[in-house]
């Protein structure tokens, strides 16, 4: 079994998934949102799909962007409001352990 998921993606739709990651190169480079602001959303968005490993790879990502612990915390707590507890439970750990070892 392959450790990168998205392998078989740029194996199997080699085309689909440069045309993918040109669309997010666009997102990236849109100037409506600092990159620290853009990282703590997608970890918000991203919890609220339930994409552990997603939240785990946008939290040093927003780290390296500037963004701080209590940042983090924030972002992860304003996750109560739409997905309940899951949002301390199980997010509010993984994010800050995440913070603290990168």
């Amino acid at each position: 079994m392959n450790n990168n998921p998205l392998q078989t993606f740029v194996e199997e739709a080699p085309e689909i998934q440069r045309a993918y990651a040109g669309f997010i190169q666009s997102l990236i480079a849109d100037e409506g949102l600092d990159n620290k602001t853009k990282q703590l959303i997608y970890i918000g968005m991203k919890m609220i799909a339930d994409d552990e490993r997603a939240v785990k790879m946008h939290v040093p990502m927003a780290k390296n962007a500037g963004a701080t612990r209590p940042e983090m915390k924030t972002t992860v707590l304003l996750g109560l409001s739409v997905i309940g507890m899951k949002a301390a439970s199980k997010y509010l750990p993984l994010v800050l352990e995440s913070f603290d070892e990168n």
